[in-house]
């Protein structure tokens, strides 16, 4: 087994802990002991800031592809929006189709992907959850560095956060199933743009 190999079996271990945070309403749900914070916050269209949970400015990832996906990726887009999800949280599933047609929508300079925290094993499960939601963008499955720091620190299912391209996490953490999901994430998106100096977008296929 080579290292790549070994490590990516390490980061499914470590991220099916972060899945005993819960999600959707499951507030009872404990999070592993190293990463409890003093208050656990609300699942229900919550947020935080996200540079609390650290940076993706270094770190391997596999897709569901079997490519690989790095901090390269993250810095070739002004924006990247990273929603981590997993097979065991409806919620997650539930909104998979509206973050498929937000995907289609962005612009080149912003990218959507998708982080299933528990798809590491069960590549069928999550494939057939992503195609019944008409999402094609990139999932990834697994990972090291940055990448398994950020998903060790999650709280809730789902989450999401936005990189900039310099990998660093900008504006609040998005947590929780949101009621207007394009509108929430479009806001998050512009204001992390503008912050950056950049251009705000719109949505193509609205």
């Amino acid at each position: 087994m080579n290292w790549k190999k070994l490590a990516f079996l390490l980061l499914g271990a470590s991220l099916l802990l972060s899945l005993l945070s819960g999600c959707g309403g499951k507030k009872n749900a404990e999070p592993p002991v190293e990463t409890l914070p003093a208050a656990q916050p609300s699942p229900e269209e919550e947020t935080g800031g996200a540079a609390d949970l650290g940076s993706l400015a270094s770190f391997t990832a596999g897709t569901l592809d079997g490519e690989s996906f790095t901090q390269d990726n993250v810095a070739a887009k002004d924006i990247t929006v990273l929603n981590f999800w997993a097979l065991t949280c409806p919620p997650c599933i539930a909104e998979m189709p509206e973050i498929a047609a937000f995907e289609k929508a962005l612009p080149d300079n912003v990218a959507m992907v998708t982080v299933c925290l528990d798809g590491y094993g069960n590549e069928d499960s999550v494939q057939e959850i992503l195609d019944n939601a008409g999402f094609e963008g990139v999932t990834l499955l697994s990972g090291d560095g940055d990448l398994l720091d950020l998903a060790n620190h999650l709280m809730y299912t789902p989450t999401t956060v936005l990189a900039n391209s310099d990998g660093t996490l900008v504006g609040e953490a998005i947590i929780g199933g949101q009621a207007d999901l394009s509108a929430t994430y479009l806001e998050a998106v512009n204001q992390a743009l503008t912050a950056g100096g950049k251009e705000e977008i719109s949505l193509e296929n609205p």
